[in-house]
């Protein structure tokens, strides 16, 4: 009688399992095929892909299991230029970004739109947000998409500042050398917004935005969160020249990204932002 009991409880949970497993797996499918529509999507609206990024693939090689969430970051220069002519500080939320991800069960895709960048960074360049949201819907024109939340986001919100007496080209050389020491980080990518900027005529601060990320602490911090895999991962590290020499160095505050989307955060995030702090803290001394 107790061996019935116990091999009737290994098949429920060998189904359990499985019920589980393929559900994950179609998940999985349904955020690869979204993800694709929006590549094909920004190809023929003429933007240019800087960083495609598999959170729970890559997280997944390290040993971390989370949903399925993928981002692709992509740019247009004639469109980021007039916003950081408005506020260099908008480079945090530049280029576009579009999430797609897994929600407890339910495929997704999530972006960041122009009202988010107005209400974070006090823009008040119509013509620039309008841009920006035109194109926007030019590549989610046939996707079912929705933009990030903007309830309870204020000016500034959620961005952590540090100031060096470094150039900016001495601050990012250091925070280059001291992200590429951490063993369990992946390199992504730099965009050089003052060059970009240049090629068109207009003079900006100088400013250079650094993309990278840890799949394995980024994927316990996404485990319960993935949506914020749109804005807190892969991390983003502005460096821009302060008016009053030196550079400033800003940041996502993961914990209240994740409060913002959720209403609650958790200790991963927490953890992360001290790590961080420390990190950059450190490097540009």
């Amino acid at each position: 009688m107790v061996r019935f009991g116990f091999v009737f409880s290994m098949i429920a949970t060998l189904s359990l399992s499985t019920s589980a497993f393929a559900q994950s797996s179609s998940a999985q499918t349904a955020v690869d095929e979204n993800f694709l529509g929006l590549e094909t999507a920004v190809a023929e609206a003429g933007a240019t892909p800087i960083a495609s990024i598999d959170h729970a693939r890559l997280a997944k090689a390290e040993g971390v299991e989370m949903p399925a969430s993928r981002v692709l970051i992509f740019s247009v220069p004639e469109i980021n230029t007039p916003i950081l002519k408005g506020n260099v500080r908008a480079g945090l939320d530049l280029p576009f970004r579009v999430l797609s991800f897994d929600q407890d069960g339910r495929p997704q895709i999530a972006y960041t739109d122009s009202q988010f960048l107005k209400v974070r960074h006090g823009l008040i360049n119509s013509q620039a947000l309008n841009s920006f949201e035109n194109k926007l819907l030019d590549v989610l024109n046939d996707l079912d998409a929705a933009p990030a939340p903007t309830k309870g986001l204020i000016a500034n919100h959620g961005i952590i500042e540090l100031r060096s007496e470094l150039s900016v080209s001495e601050a990012v050389e250091r925070l280059k050398t001291a992200v590429m020491g951490q063993d369990d980080t992946v390199w992504f990518g730099e965009i050089d917004f003052a060059t970009e900027a240049s090629q068109l005529g207009v003079e900006l601060p100088d400013a250079v935005l650094l993309l990278f990320g840890g799949p394995a602490p980024g994927g316990v911090a996404m485990a319960d969160f993935p949506a914020i895999g749109l804005d807190a991962f892969c991390q983003k590290l502005l460096v821009y020249a302060n008016e009053e020499g030196g550079s400033v160095v800003i940041f996502n505050d993961i914990a209240a990204l994740a409060e913002l989307y959720y209403g609650s955060s958790a200790e991963p995030h927490h953890g992360l932002n001290k790590r961080l702090t420390a990190t950059f803290r450190t490097a540009i001394e």
